[in-house]
């Protein structure tokens, strides 16, 4: 007591509260920091959801503007108004709300992991067969395909066996289990930084990173083509000035091509770079932070180490033209690989929010998202049905019929009715197109999920990813992708559809329906038994090194030659350099009037410079398309051979050729000394020389 009298009676000292300006400026510090880090945890979520809500307003508006017949120019410039005025709107929106709605983002909970006495009790003698069935069929898939002759009856029927099991068990814990509440924790601001920190370095390596892709022809060479000429194709514009019948690939729905092109126009560059130089770096950070929303989403515990385990995989499992690797950064341009990196992942992610919750915000991103995929490839007319098609089903189990069928509409209305429409009104849209090829049920595993032990991971990723995935909804949906997939796998299925659709061109797409990446993912998220929780994660993290360095052992990396990439100390165009330099070369000479006949490299490389000079023959491939027994194809494949050197027609041959297809300019490589002495026996005079590398020389049609 007399310390308290001594302080009682003691000299006043100064009043240490500070006024009430010095006490708010820490208050508003705080309150900023808080801010700030908010936006940070939400960041993913806004950049994803208004890139698909931006890109399906522009595709709407690229089709409404068939109706006006607007310049590619115009629609970009109204887009551009538009978002600018979303954007305000939504600004505003959320300063309405932010009273009510804000929280310090450290209040939201970090994904923890669910104990065991949270999850209903299963019949132990069902998960041991779904197991063991899952076990079967990948170790028998991934062995399918290499010097172990395996039938693939084996995984087939194995995998069915594993799907519908697991569906069951998923099936049961919903209907046994209560609601989680949250259905899951929200992003804490460091794991959003970390996504946005390890997207923006995705970002980053597409710039070095060139896969020079025969497809580029027509897609980059489309693009230019609009950007040239701000005119939207509706023939063909490869062999001839938009007068030929289009391709199989018209009626041009997608409008990615056109954003391209556009953006070019308007801002006075050249559609290559815009595509490659500020495009695609775009495109990759949104891709990874699609494969992060999906993977937080879906992880039932540590979505950071999934995460990177998923981005890992993506970078050293590529090689083969159908690896889902090679549709990530080296051919993330083209519609159909942003399609499969970013679209599949959003879409069973949105699926996922409005099972959960059913709000008009989830209906609308799904709306949005199906217009944003048809808008980057026709093959969400294909693949979205049966995307959507096993998450139907999947709840129609539980009893979420009214969901399912108010999801479906939304996510088919739109690429399904632009599809019927734009075929009624402008005619043409052949599925098959220039490419019939088709592989069954194993080669189709092959070349997506791979084989040996990567198809082993990948197995297990498929038969085993409803088991592991957070429970409820994520769980069925996995369960019910699963299935659908496994059905796909059984042998003769693929053949049926190819009969009864006539799409044998993208029915080895169909693995595309499954989110991989996410969850080969998941699987280092499995919660192994142990004693303290630090051994549960040392765990985790020893599954997930295991899994990285089975990737970097048995696959082949993204940089690799063997993945028909080269990495570059800068950026570049997506184009081996020496090609690109010659085109530009050949761009640059007095040519007279006429179709350009150089080697066939050049001449698909060209149409991607510029589409003022027209070629003999942009790619062999599409010939198919135009009869190849036709003096049409005929003419061009025997130039081309005489360009290339690997043929040596006569001038009795060669001349009517070049005079049916009107070359005016024929530039060949040093080496081909045929050509070039035969060359001025046709009335062509040699007017330009191009030293080494690359030494060329060119004639001109005289008279």
């Amino acid at each position: 007591m007399a310390n308290v009298d001594s302080i009682a009676v003691a000299p006043a000292e100064p009043d240490p509260t500070p006024r009430s300006g010095q006490a708010s400026r820490p208050a508003d510090a705080r309150a900023g920091l808080s801010r700030v880090r908010a936006l940070v945890a939400v960041a993913p979520a806004l950049l994803t959801d208004g890139a698909v809500i931006a890109f399906a307003l522009f595709t709407v508006l690229y089709h409404l503007a068939f109706l006006g017949d607007l310049r590619p120019s115009v629609t970009f410039r109204i887009w551009l108004l538009a978002c600018v005025v979303l954007a305000v709107v939504a600004v505003l929106r959320a300063r309405r709300r932010a009273p009510a709605d804000s929280a310090p983002a450290d209040s939201v909970p970090a994904a923890q992991e669910e104990p065991v006495s949270a999850r209903p009790a299963a019949d132990r003698r069902l998960l041991i067969g779904v197991l063991v069935a899952a076990a079967v069929a990948a170790v028998s898939a991934g062995l399918a395909n290499t010097s172990v002759n395996v039938s693939w009856w084996i995984p087939a029927v194995s995998g069915l066996l594993a799907a519908v099991g697991g569906l069951l068990l998923v099936r049961q814990a919903w209907l046994s289990g209560p609601t989680p509440t949250p259905a899951a924790p929200a992003p804490t601001p460091a794991q959003s930084a970390y996504a946005l920190v390890v997207s923006v370095l995705v970002g980053i390596s597409s710039f070095f990173m060139a896969r020079n892709t025969p497809d580029d022809v027509y897609y980059v060479g489309k693009s230019v083509w609009i950007a040239e000429r701000d005119l939207i194709p509706l023939n063909d514009f490869l062999f001839s000035e938009n007068v030929l019948p289009p391709m199989g690939s018209q009626p041009p729905i997608p409008s990615i091509e056109v954003f391209d092109g556009a953006f070019a126009n308007v801002f006075g560059i050249h559609a290559s770079s815009a595509l490659w130089y500020v495009l695609l770096p775009i495109m990759a950070v949104l891709a990874a932070l699609a494969l992060w929303r999906l993977t937080h989403r879906w992880a039932p515990r540590r979505p950071l180490l999934a995460f990177t385990v998923a981005v890992a995989y993506l970078y050293l499992v590529a090689g083969g033209d159908a690896a889902l690797g090679t549709f990530h950064i080296p051919r993330l341009h083209e519609g159909k690989g942003m399609f499969v990196s970013a679209v599949i992942p959003l879409m069973w992610l949105y699926l996922t929010e409005w099972f959960d919750n059913r709000s008009r915000r989830s209906l609308l991103l799904i709306v949005a998202l199906s217009i944003t995929a048809i808008g980057l490839t026709n093959t969400a007319a294909i693949i979205l049905p049966m995307l959507v098609a096993a998450a139907g089903f999947a709840m129609l189990l539980v009893g979420r019929w009214k969901a399912a069928v108010v999801a479906a509409v939304a996510a088919l209305a739109y690429p399904i009715g632009s599809l019927v429409v734009s075929r009624l009104v402008l005619g043409g849209m052949s599925a098959t197109g220039a490419d019939d090829a088709f592989f069954d049920a194993a080669d189709t595993y092959r070349r997506t999920l791979l084989f040996g032990v990567v198809g082993v991971i990948s197995g297990l990723a498929l038969w085993c990813g409803a088991l592991i995935a957070r429970r409820r909804t994520p769980a069925l949906l996995a369960a019910g992708a699963a299935l659908a997939l496994s059905v796909l796998f059984v042998p003769g299925v693929l053949e049926v559809l190819s009969a009864l659709s006539g799409i044998s061109v993208v029915l080895w797409r169909v693995p595309w329906l499954l989110a991989l990446p996410t969850l080969i993912g998941l699987l280092c998220t499995v919660r192994v038994p142990a004693p303290t929780r630090a051994l549960r994660r040392a765990a985790s993290g020893g599954i997930a090194v295991l899994l990285v360095a089975s990737f970097a052992l048995f696959a082949t990396p993204m940089w690799s030659p063997k993945s028909w990439v080269d990495v570059h100390d800068r950026p570049t165009w997506k184009l081996p350099q020496q090609r690109q330099a010659i085109a530009f070369w050949i761009k640059d000479l007095d040519r007279p009037q006429g179709l350009l006949l150089a080697p066939k490299t050049i001449m698909r490389t060209t149409p991607i410079v510029t589409s003022r000079v027209r070629v003999v023959l942009p790619r062999d491939f599409y010939l198919v398309e135009y009869d190849l027994s036709s003096q049409f194809a005929k003419d061009r494949l025997l130039l081309a051979g005489f360009a290339d050197g690997t043929a040596s027609p006569t001038p009795a041959e060669v001349g009517p050729a070049l005079d049916r297809l009107d070359v005016g300019t024929i530039c060949v490589y040093n080496g081909n000394q045929y050509a070039r002495d035969t060359a001025p026996q046709l009335g062509y005079q040699e007017f330009a020389k191009r030293k080494a590398p690359g030494a060329m020389t060119c004639f001109r049609r005289v008279g």
